[in-house]
């Protein structure tokens, strides 16, 4: 017996033709009237008994807290979460990891959708800075965490260690802290497929045992897993750690392969390929990805891991050749050699998210490519109309400068 097609989020009560999360997210910004319902899994393709959500969505109104909101899956989450009616708090330090313009854009983008504050509060800090979080818990009072904040990178994690130690170790731990003494009903954070390190398993499960990561940002996600669990025992915390696997799409972050891609190619610049190309990641549409977080969001697990993927890995060389044919240009090559820290495979084995959360990417790699240089020449063109870099994404015309390494 087939379930008919319904999404994770409330009913609209004006609807367009495509519901797709990604068109949602940056295309059209008519916001249509909500009617709140129960939050329900999309089984357009199961039967009953293929699946079996161990813990009911969330019914109903909730405010939510988003740390790194400034940034790419935190926006992108943030967006997602007002759109379907529920209150956001923001939260992100700003850092200069990549271009600060970049989040600043995001932030006024947010803020132009949802200008009223009673839906939409943002703030400016660290997260570690205690007395400035204890004071937004105190006024804003989340109920639901989305943690996205996090100093990313592999390579850079191993030339210095320890603001990995201070944004995820302590950040994290800091969140949980006040996460627990306000009540909070759902702490859902963004763990990593790094903690997989170098495993040779055909797909990377939630049951493997991760006590090896080959990094300080994998071993910095890593420990912020055990800390949960900590918290989940002392205080019962509900907690749910996403690992992710390579996430892209519009407003991506620029130091990451599908942008710097997209990006050199459409410039005739040279790109690098480390290794032969036949490494492979299991590369992740923005839109999957937020679509697994909110239903993480929406059912309050006691303690989970969940990895959040596509499934199925795309080698670099077969990345280059999908980059090349969606931009148009032809790829200067310049081939280097393998990068310290870096694993040579990753596949998300995605059968607990399906089975516990619904979860199911939908998004083929091709496909994202596409969109995402589609959203890139209309983003970053400077032939582009002037509405369109208003209204879609108010993007500074010039690009960040880009690190060269994948």
């Amino acid at each position: 017996m087939t379930i008919p097609h319904v999404c994770s989020l409330p009913a609209l009560k004006k609807t367009s033709e495509n519901t797709d999360i990604d068109n949602s997210s940056c295309s059209d910004n008519t916001l249509p009237t909500i009617a709140r319902t129960e939050s329900t899994v999309d089984l357009s393709d199961l039967c009953v008994s293929d699946i079996k959500v161990v813990v009911p969505p969330h019914t109903g109104h909730k405010k939510v807290l988003v740390t790194g909101g400034a940034g790419f899956i935190g926006s992108n989450t943030a967006e997602f979460l007002l759109r379907r009616g529920d209150d956001v708090v923001i939260i992100d330090e700003m850092n200069d990891y990549y271009d600060v313009k970049i989040k600043e854009s995001n932030l006024s983008y947010l803020r132009n959708l949802f200008p009223d504050d009673s839906r939409l509060s943002i703030y400016k800090g660290d997260i570690c800075d205690e007395k400035l979080m204890h004071s937004i818990f105190e006024k804003e009072r989340p109920t639901w965490v989305c943690h996205m904040a996090a100093r990313a990178g592999v390579r850079p994690s191993i030339e210095d260690p320890y603001v990995y130690i201070h944004s995820n170790i302590r950040g994290t731990t800091s969140l949980m802290e006040l996460s627990h003494k306000f009540n909070v009903e759902n702490f859902v954070f963004a763990s990593s497929s790094s903690v997989y390190g170098g495993s040779n398993s055909t797909f990377f499960s939630e049951d493997e045992n991760v006590d090896c990561p080959v990094s300080p940002y994998a071993a910095s996600k890593k420990a912020c897993e055990l800390l949960a669990y900590t918290y989940h025992h002392l205080y019962k915390l509900n907690v749910s750690a996403l690992r992710f696997f390579t996430v892209y799409g519009p407003r991506g972050r620029p130091d990451m392969a599908p942008f710097k891609f997209i990006d050199r190619v459409s410039r005739g610049q040279q790109i690098q390929q480390f290794g032969d190309g036949s490494s492979s990641r299991d590369y992740t549409y923005i839109s999957d990805i937020v679509d697994g977080i909110v239903r993480a969001i929406d059912r309050p697990n006691a303690y989970e891991v969940f990895n959040l993927g596509k499934g199925d890995g795309t080698s670099l060389k077969d990345f280059i050749n999908i980059v090349q044919k969606h931009v148009g240009n032809k790829a200067q090559v310049k081939i280097m050699p393998d990068q310290p820290g870096d694993v040579p495979y990753t596949c998300a084995d995605v059968s607990k998210a399906y089975r516990m959360l619904g979860y199911k990417a939908k998004v083929p790699f091709d496909e994202g490519i596409k969109k995402t240089v589609r959203w890139y020449k209309s983003t970053y063109n400077t032939s582009v109309k002037e509405e369109i870099v208003q209204n879609v994404q108010p993007l500074p015309n010039t690009l960040p400068s880009l690190i060269c390494s994948n």
